[in-house]
C-alpha cells in the first residue's frame, strides 16, 4: 500500500516535466514518447499497475484466509462445545447404568437366594414327606396284618363260642394260634393298647395266654369257673380288632391330609421358584443389556474425548496461524 502510494506521488513529480513551456501551442507527441522521463513514467505506471495487482490479489488471499479462519473457528468451537456436552451426558449416563447394574446384580443374588432357599424348603417337605409315607405305609401295613389275625381269631371263635359254657370243642392248635394272636398283638401294639384295657382285662388275657386250654375244656371241671372269662377273651379280641380299625381309619385320614398339604406347599414352592427363576431369566438380560450400554458408553466418551482433544489442539493453531496471517496482513498494509 505505502508503496503505491510512492509511486503516485512520483508520477506527480515527473509529469509536469513532459509539459511545453506556456509559449509553445503544439505537442510533440513523438517526442515525448522518446524522452528519458516519459519512459521513468511509463515504468512507474507499470510498476503502479503491477503492485495495485499484486495488492488486489493479497487481499483477495487475505479475505479467503479470514473466511477460513472464521469458518472454522466457529465449527471447531460449536464441535468442542457440543463434544463437551456429549461428554458431559456419557458421563451421566454410565453413573446411571452403572448404579443400574449393581441394582440388577443384587436383585439377580436375592431372588437366586430365595429360590434356592424354595427349593431347600420343597426339598425338605419333600423328605419329610417321604418318610411320612414310608411311616404310614409301614403302620397301615402292620395294623391290617394285625386286623385280619385277629379278624381270623375272632372268627375261630365264633365258631365255637359257647355262649356262658365258653369256647366248645376248639381244636387245641387254633386255640394256640388265637393265644399266639393275642400274645403278639399285645406286644407290638403295647403303645396303641394303653388306656384301652383294663387291669383286669389284661390279666385275662395274661391269664389266656398262659394257660388256652383251660378256657376251651369240654367237660364240666373245677376249671369251668373260667368259663364267664372265655366270653371276655372273644370281646377282647373284638375290642383290640375295632381298636386298631378306629387307628387305621384315623391314620389313613391322617395320610390324605398330609398329602394334600405336602400338594400344596409343593405347588406354592413350584409356583414361587418358577416366578423366582423368571425374574432371574429377565433380570440376567436386562443386566447383559444394561452392561452393553454400558460398556458402549464408555467406549463413546473415550472416543469423544480424543476427538476433543484434536478438536481443542486444532483450534488452539487454527488461532496462532490466524493471528500470525492477521498481524502479517497489518504488516504488510504499512509497507
Amino acid at each position: 500500500m505505502a508503496r503505491t502510494v510512492v509511486l503516485t506521488l512520483l508520477l506527480v513529480l515527473v509529469l509536469p516535466f513532459l509539459v511545453t513551456p506556456a509559449d509553445s501551442l503544439t505537442f510533440d507527441e513523438a517526442g515525448a514518447k522518446n524522452r528519458p522521463v516519459s519512459k521513468v513514467i511509463t515504468l512507474l505506471k507499470d510498476m503502479l499497475k503491477q503492485l495495485e495487482k499484486e495488492a488486489e490479489e493479497d487481499e483477495e488471499i487475505y479475505d479467503k484466509m479470514a473466511c477460513w479462519c472464521t469458518t472454522n473457528d466457529r465449527e471447531k468451537t460449536k464441535s468442542i462445545a457440543d463434544a463437551e456436552a456429549r461428554i458431559e451426558d456419557l458421563t451421566n449416563k454410565i453413573e446411571g447404568l452403572t448404579a443400574q447394574s449393581a441394582r440388577l446384580n443384587t436383585e439377580i443374588k436375592n431372588h437366586e437366594k430365595e429360590v434356592a432357599e424354595n427349593q431347600a424348603s420343597l426339598d425338605k417337605a419333600t423328605a419329610i414327606r417321604e418318610k411320612q409315607l414310608a411311616e404310614f405305609n409301614g403302620e397301615e401295613k402292620d395294623l391290617l396284618e394285625s386286623i385280619s389275625a385277629l379278624k381270623s381269631a375272632v372268627t375261630v371263635l365264633s365258631k365255637h363260642n359257647g355262649g356262658a359254657a365258653g369256647f366248645l370243642q376248639v381244636p387245641r392248635s387254633h386255640m394256640m394260634g388265637v393265644a399266639a394272636t393275642l400274645q403278639n398283638e399285645m406286644n407290638k401294639h403295647a403303645s396303641l393298647l394303653q388306656g384301652v384295657l383294663t387291669r383286669s382285662e389284661r390279666k385275662v388275657v395274661a391269664s389266656f395266654v398262659q394257660a388256652p386250654q383251660d378256657y376251651f375244656d369240654a367237660a364240666p371241671t373245677f376249671k369251668q369257673s373260667y368259663a364267664p372269662q372265655s366270653g371276655e377273651i372273644f370281646g377282647i379280641l373284638r375290642q383290640m380288632k375295632e381298636t386298631f380299625e378306629s387307628n387305621l381309619s384315623a391314620s389313613q385320614k391322617e395320610e390324605m391330609a398330609n398329602q394334600k398339604a405336602n400338594e400344596d406347599l409343593k405347588a406354592a414352592k413350584e409356583a414361587e421358584i418358577a416366578a423366582g427363576q423368571s425374574q432371574i431369566e429377565a433380570k440376567t438380560g436386562e443386566l447383559a443389556d444394561t452392561d452393553e450400554k454400558n460398556a458402549q458408553s464408555k467406549v463413546d466418551v473415550e472416543d469423544t474425548k480424543a476427538s476433543l482433544s484434536a478438536d481443542e489442539q486444532f483450534l488452539m493453531m487454527l488461532k496462532e496461524k490466524c493471528q500470525m496471517t492477521d498481524k502479517e496482513w497489518e504488516e504488510r498494509q504499512k509497507t
